[in-house]
């Protein structure tokens, strides 16, 4: 497997990461997940929408990874930013959680070149 394949895994599960950080409040309801996360505040209402931002990017990384492979570009290009990929993402959820808007913005932007670049190394 490549590094690339194991980055698309570490992506996957990172949204999990802050799940379990908002749902560690003790009183989740587990019959009305979403209802009871209208309740959140704070750094949870901010994990909770780091988790939702988390799944929105992986599927276009991940497609961008798989892209890549078919097209047989160079794998140490595409290893590469995709672990620059992850690094941005556990990044981007740490900025969240801090509420560093204008740095988690730039986080993001750094996410989306890199799938960009992932996607364009086939070419």
């Amino acid at each position: 497997m490549t590094i690339a394949f194991w980055c698309v895994l570490v992506a996957g599960l990172l949204p999990y990461v802050v799940t379990v950080l908002y749902k560690t409040r003790g009183d989740f309801d587990n019959q009305h997940p979403r209802q009871w996360a209208t309740t959140l505040s704070g750094w949870r209402a901010r994990a909770h929408a780091a988790q939702q931002k988390s799944f929105e990017a992986f599927p276009f990384f991940a497609a961008a990874v798989l892209i890549a492979h078919a097209l047989h570009a160079p794998q140490a290009t595409v290893d590469t930013w995709s672990l620059i990929f992850v690094g941005a993402r556990i990044a981007y959820q740490a900025a969240y959680l801090a509420n560093w808007a204008t740095l988690r913005s730039i986080i993001w932007v750094t996410g989306m070149i890199c799938i960009v670049t992932i996607f364009l190394a086939g070419t």
